[in-house]
This record gives structure tokens, C-alpha cells and sequence, in this order.
């Protein structure tokens, strides 16, 4: 399993505290006591490892008129917007993580990255209707032959640290890794009202595998 490479501070400080308190637990509790903290830090242990997985995900089928899931999670918002900062209605489709989904965010088109920009704000739980607007997130556009397709990583009520690693003036690719973000979040996806949504409320998706809407 290859890890992400945001997650090498934060698991080695939590391997070594959980060394740390299953040693103590040995040395100073009961056996049977000291074994259930034992159990309990490893599977502690697993769950941080296995929050930083990064798989390597390949689209089934690349073109540019399809749009990708950017991230692996929940279906929660589908809706027609007209937000203040674009100026124009377009299509809502949003993604929220658990901490049990892969954390890893992928370009979901084709494209030329137009814009980018960092928006400091609130931590509203990422199901709340307004973290779209009022939490701490990171917006960039991608421009692609048919369309400006923009993409905002969220940060939630435990998700304070998002990373974005693309520039302004980058041409990516479905699949190029444009970001991760720690603990549970979300990911939103504004696209052209024209386009036809591939997806329902409610359904499991799949970075770079579950194509999401067509423009």
C-alpha cells in the first residue's frame, strides 16, 4: 500500500506516541490491562496508515467531454446555483469525505488550470448547505475545449489543512493529483447548466472512476 507523502509527519508522530503509551502501559498496568491498550493502539495505529493510502487510479476511458469524480466519497448535493462569485448559475455537484474514503482529490477533466485561489473561512460540519461559501477552502478553474469547470477542496469541522498542488497556467489531465485533504471534507464541482449529470443523490463514488456528469 503507498502512502501519501502528507501523512509521513503525522504518522510517524503517531506511531511513535502510541509506542510510546503501549511501552508505559506494559511497564506500569496489569497484563490483561496493559494488552487491551496494546489492541487499542494498533488498531489506532492502522486506521492513521490507512488514512493516507494514495492509490495510483487510471480513467477507464479519457475524453473531454467527460467529468470525473475528483475524489472518492458520498453524493450530497446536486442543484442549479447562482453564486455571488461566478456571476452565473451553474451545476452543483458535491462529494463529501468520511474519514474511512481515500483523501487523495484528482482532476476530474481535461484542461488548462485558469485560476486559483485560497479562501480563509469558517469549519461548518461539510454537509452544511453553507460550507460552500463560508468555510476555509481552495477554488481553482479549469478551462477545458468545451467549458470552465471549477473545482473547490473544503475544509470541514475536523479538516483544517488542504493542499492544492496545481498552478495557474498547468495543463493537467484526468487523474493529474491536484490536491489532499486530512480528515473528513468535501470537494465541489460547478459545471455549465447545459451539462447532463451522470450521478443521483446518495450514490458512492469513485475518484478517476465514476464519470459524474458529461459536458
Amino acid at each position: 500500500m503507498k502512502i501519501h507523502k502528507e501523512g509521513f509527519t503525522t504518522i510517524l508522530i503517531g506511531l511513535t506516541t502510541l509506542s510510546l503509551i503501549t511501552w508505559l502501559s506494559f511497564s506500569k498496568l496489569p497484563h490483561n490491562t496493559a494488552l487491551i491498550f496494546g489492541v487499542v493502539a494498533l488498531a489506532i495505529a492502522i486506521l492513521i496508515i490507512r488514512f493516507f493510502r494514495s492509490p495510483t487510479r487510471i480513467p477507464a476511458l479519457i475524453e473531454d467531454n467527460l467529468v470525473y469524480a475528483p475524489a472518492d466519497g458520498k453524493v450530497v448535493v446536486i442543484e442549479e446555483v447562482e453564486h455571488k462569485e461566478f456571476g452565473e448559475k451553474k451545476l452543483q455537484v458535491s462529494i463529501f469525505m468520511s474519514p474511512f474514503n481515500v483523501h487523495v482529490n484528482w482532476s476530474p477533466v481535461n484542461g488548462i488550470v485558469s485560476d486559483r485561489n485560497y479562501f480563509p473561512g469558517r469549519h461548518l460540519p461539510a454537509w452544511h448547505p453553507k460550507s460552500s461559501s463560508d468555510n476555509e477552502r481552495m477554488r481553482v478553474i479549469v478551462q477545458t475545449d468545451n467549458a470552465e469547470v471549477i473545482i473547490q477542496q473544503i475544509a470541514g469541522i475536523m479538516a483544517r489543512r488542504i493542499r492544492n498542488y496545481l498552478n495557474v497556467g498547468e495543463l493537467v489531465q484526468q487523474g493529474t493529483e491536484l490536491g489532499f485533504i486530512k480528515l473528513g471534507s468535501r470537494v465541489d464541482i460547478f459545471l455549465p447548466t447545459n451539462a447532463k449529470i451522470k450521478v443521483n443523490i446518495g450514490d458512492k463514488v469513485k475518484g478517476i472512476g465514476t464519470v459524474i456528469a458529461e459536458i
